[in-house]
């Protein structure tokens, strides 16, 4: 899709916004800025949904996205741990649990501080 659609709008006017239902957000990002595209809609520990796609989880979690884009050397000036903290602030709130991955994986190690 995204190549028919950088036939007709130039890349650099193009944003994404994946949800992650079925896991495939992280792989679609990644395409996505192979192809030159730098806006990706994320949301703070995936929350969120889809009122017209009954069981649709949230957009892709920020936190997966700056985890990856870190790994590949993306400079994104964002600061992971802060992220992590209002991620599980928010969740602590709602009553619910994080829907990153890369949250609850770092929140389960001791060398958590290594990772970021």
């Amino acid at each position: 899709m995204l190549d028919a659609v950088t036939q007709v709008v130039p890349v650099e006017r193009l944003a994404v916004h994946f949800h992650d239902t079925y896991g495939q957000a992280l792989s679609n990002i990644l395409v996505s800025l192979q192809m030159g595209i730098s806006i990706v809609d994320s949301s703070v520990s995936g929350l969120g949904g889809c009122p017209y796609a009954k069981g649709a989880s949230g957009n892709v979690a920020t936190e997966d996205v700056i985890y990856m884009l870190n790994g590949l050397g993306v400079k994104t000036n964002v600061d992971l741990r802060k992220l992590l903290l209002a991620g599980d602030f928010i969740c602590k709130h709602l009553g619910r649990p994080s829907g990153s991955k890369a949250a609850i994986a770092l929140s389960r190690t001791t060398a958590t501080a290594s990772k970021l």
